[in-house]
């Protein structure tokens, strides 16, 4: 008897059909932290100036390289204009790390140099609601704009360093911040542009005496004569 319920046990079960493997999790979070890092990859090249932004359509310097990689993906790799686009990708990318460089230096100067990493760290994971002096940081990022060359020729600072200032005013660094950085990167004033514009050592002449009204070669058709008469004293005496 035990026999026969051994045997259909065993038949029933080879002709019950499997069930379907349930999906590994593991493969979930995998491709999480894959998409993950090359978000922050792209973040890091690129240093949107607006990290909210997803779109990157809110700023005009943001939606400028933000075309310009939707048209290179569209462009034939290897080509004239792959190549020209990727030289403009590389400019603009090549300003922002200039800028984030210059709040590196001056974080070092500040002894933060083994922190300056984490403190310049913005992705758009980063929230508004994370500030805790919003109104004091903005004010610190208008003063940087106006009184300080720390970001060139940029008439609207890049909005991602309101969250560096918040972390260093949290430290109680925000003000010695400003100050540095107002004698490392002084403003460029108007004055010094111009004696840049003017090239050193061109001269300039100046005439000794006005000019007589007259008709154009007047003033050397007389030299001419001049020098004809002179000639002809000289070959009587």
């Amino acid at each position: 008897m035990e026999g026969k319920r051994s045997f259909y046990r065993y038949f029933c079960c080879c002709c019950t059909e499997e069930q379907p493997e349930k999906k590994p999790l593991i493969s979930d979070t995998l491709l999480y932290f894959d998409r993950e890092v090359k978000r922050r990859r792209a973040e890091e090249a690129n240093l949107w100036n607006e990290p909210q932004d997803v779109s990157h359509t809110e700023r005009d310097d943001d939606r400028e390289l933000y075309n310009l990689l939707q048209k290179r993906s569209k462009t034939r790799r290897g080509s004239e204009g792959y190549r020209r686009l990727s030289f403009d990708i590389s400019a603009h990318r090549q300003i922002r790390k200039d800028v984030k460089d210059r709040w590196r230096v001056l974080l070092e100067n500040l002894g933060f140099s083994n922190e300056a990493d984490s403190l310049l760290t913005v992705t758009s994971n980063t929230s508004y609601k994370s500030l805790r002096n919003p109104a004091e940081a903005r004010h610190l990022l208008s003063l940087l704009a106006q009184e300080s060359s720390i970001f060139e020729q940029q008439s609207i600072p890049p909005e991602r360093y309101l969250f560096v200032l918040d972390r260093l005013i949290v430290l109680d660094m925000g003000t010695e911040f400003v100050s540095i950085a107002r004698r490392f990167y002084p403003p460029e004033t108007e004055n010094n542009a111009e004696k840049d514009a003017v090239e050193p050592g061109a001269a300039v002449l100046v005439s000794p005496c006005a000019e007589e009204p007259g008709e154009p070669g007047e003033k050397e058709e007389s030299s001419v004569e001049v020098d004809e008469d002179s000639f002809l004293v000289n070959l009587l005496e």
